[in-house]
């Protein structure tokens, strides 16, 4: 007897999506300045509602292996589990891997200098769904997140650096 085909842990007929989208915002400081303020803790300055819960390490250091958890959004999913999985302060450049049990997703941030004193911030999400309920998630939220190509962060940033 030939053993099974079938694969408990993944949804019958289940084909997964990788979607892609991203966009650049113009922020008004150098480098120096912007590029904290996408790392995991610093984002409470200009993102409100932010909160993240540290895992790993001990303190709120920025590095690759950092890990911290936040509260799902809306649509199901109780907690984001997120780690740094690229860090280079030098070239301005940060890469999380968020992942739930029915998606993942990397969030790649980019900057560098625009003029004497912006920043240009060229921002990737990058989706994969596990299952049927993870692709349309990502289709919805990739929608909603991208409206305004990211405006709505250079708005806030840009509020948050005129302080």
């Amino acid at each position: 007897m030939l053993a099974s085909c079938h694969h408990p842990l993944k949804e019958s007929g289940f084909v997964s999506e990788r979607i892609t989208k991203s966009a650049t915002i113009i922020l008004d400081g150098p480098p120096d300045q912007v590029f904290p303020l996408f790392g995991a803790f610093e984002e409470r300055k200009w993102s409100e509602g932010w909160q993240p819960i540290l895992i790993y390490p001990e303190t709120e250091t920025i590095y690759e292996g950092t890990t911290f958890v936040t509260r799902g959004h809306d649509h199901g999913e109780k907690k984001f589990t997120w780690i740094i999985t690229r860090y280079d302060n030098r070239q301005y450049l940060i890469q999380y891997l968020v992942y739930t049990e029915n998606r993942h997703w990397t969030i790649t941030i980019t900057c560098s200098p625009h003029d004497e004193n912006q920043t240009e911030a060229s921002i990737t999400y990058d989706f994969t769904g596990h299952n049927s309920f993870g692709n349309k998630i990502d289709q919805t939220m990739l929608a909603k997140m991208y409206t305004n190509d990211l405006h709505d962060w250079e708005d806030a940033i840009n509020q948050y650096l005129a302080k």
